[in-house]
């Protein structure tokens, strides 16, 4: 199913209408892979603050706080189904309204949380409940933004406006490693797992003051306003659709978690490495991955998205196991470990570049916000929000250190499969 090569999109503005569009929905896309860098980053001291009652060992605890950040991905596809729905019916910005107000509230209050040594057996369930409202936040967002930026895109421009939702993940996620190094390096140990935690997470408050006052100011985009009495194509065609998206950035989905937020714990529960350089392999990931993300979208809109993302997954499925045993050998230089996981990244970013424009272009504007968000959110739920749990519990199990790599190389590999249906049109 594919949206008209001549519809209503054509009509956006290509001046303030399509910058402001762009900046508002960036903004909270921002904030939300903020957080779940920040949460990722900082798993190994949630686990202990949160997971650990006395007697409890610390892999039982980390594999309880992956599960908790697992959950918030189950939630998503709630969240993309219910806000989806509004957003194909009332409009994007209201939902887009909606659900920066959820995201900001519920990832403002994990900062002041009480931890299990305060509050108990309690704490974890406050922790989990307020992730599963992040998840439904989460869930309404990526479909309202997607939708907003590529409907507001000029002709021939929506991979590069499509990619800005990557690039702001890579920007989130780079912005909560960063803040949680920073942290590292200016507080010990001590004053870090005491409160020094909590300060990443209150930071999301201003933030998400900003992004609300962008969306307040925006116009509902013009494919909604020309296109909003259009019939709905058949339900089994929808769905069909997006089974098909999921499965074509399922590889997307879960090497991007692999490299860019399970590598830190991982790096420290199984190789053994330290706090700040598991920080620093994971935002030379980061780099990596937002230096191609922007060329990839613009590369997209000439040559078509299809060559471009079954590129990117072809060469992650490739060399993941390569890179896992590179990370692990005693023998290998930190710069080269460096120049490996910079590299991770970066061919990730090939597939996250041009994925949200090809997502958008498989529905038409009556059901684009809940096909596209419910197609990404599914993904997400199945292989990016049990990376973590699947990764360090078969490791545990099995004892292997390359369970990362069979995990993206696996999940890639079916993703270049499907990706290589899409029709190899240039940008629409």
């Amino acid at each position: 199913m594919n949206a008209p090569a001549h519809d209503s999109d054509q009509h956006a503005l290509r001046s303030g209408h399509s910058r402001g569009a762009l900046f508002a929905g960036s903004m909270g896309n921002f904030i939300e892979w903020y957080e779940f860098g920040v949460y990722g980053c900082f798993a190994t001291i949630i686990a202990a603050r949160f997971f650990t009652p006395e007697g409890g060992g610390e892999a039982e605890a980390l594999v309880k706080t992956y599960a908790s950040f697992g959950l918030a991905f189950f939630f998503r596809p709630v969240g993309a189904a219910l806000f989806g729905r509004l957003g194909d019916r009332v409009g994007r910005r209201p939902v887009l309204i909606t659900v920066i107000v959820m995201m900001s509230a519920a990832t403002t209050l994990i900062g002041v949380l009480p931890t299990y040594a305060t509050a108990g057996a309690l704490a974890p369930w406050l922790l989990t409940l307020l992730r599963a409202v992040q998840g439904l936040s989460a869930g309404g967002e990526f479909g309202g933004a997607v939708s907003l930026m590529t409907e507001s895109a000029p002709p021939g421009r929506r991979g590069l406006y499509g990619a800005w939702q990557s690039f702001t993940v890579a920007l989130g996620l780079l912005g909560g490693a960063g803040v949680a190094a920073l942290l590292a390096t200016v507080l010990d140990e001590a004053q870090l797992g005491d409160w020094g935690w909590r300060l990443p997470f209150l930071l999301t408050l201003p933030l998400g003051l900003g992004a609300l006052w962008l969306r307040l100011r925006l116009d509902e985009t013009p494919s909604f306003t020309h296109e909003q009495a259009r019939e709905r194509p058949p339900t089994g065609e929808v769905v069909r659709a997006i089974a098909l998206g999921a499965g074509r950035i399922m590889g997307w989905s879960a090497a991007g978690y692999t490299f860019l937020v399970v590598l830190p714990s991982y790096l420290q529960s199984t190789l053994g490495t330290t706090f700040r350089e598991a920080l620093l392999a994971t935002v030379l990931a980061n780099l990596g991955f937002a230096a191609t993300i922007l060329p990839a979208g613009l590369l997209s809109d000439r040559v078509g998205r299809r060559p471009v993302m079954l590129a990117g997954a072809v060469l992650v499925a490739a060399l993941s196991v390569p890179l896992v045993d590179l990370l692990q050998n005693s023998g290998t230089s930190n710069a080269l470990k460096g120049l490996a996981v910079l590299s991770a990244g970066a061919v990730v970013g090939l597939t996250a570049g041009p994925g949200p424009a090809m997502l958008a272009e498989m529905f038409p504007t009556s059901v684009r916000c809940t096909g596209l968000g419910l197609a990404y959110a599914l993904s997400n739920a199945v292989f990016s929000g049990c990376a973590g749990l699947i990764i360090t519990e078969t490791a545990e199990r099995t004892g292997s250190v390359h369970i990362p790599g069979y995990y993206a190389a696996a999940t890639c590999a079916v993703s270049a499969l499907a990706l290589a249906t899409l029709r190899s049109e240039k940008g629409r």
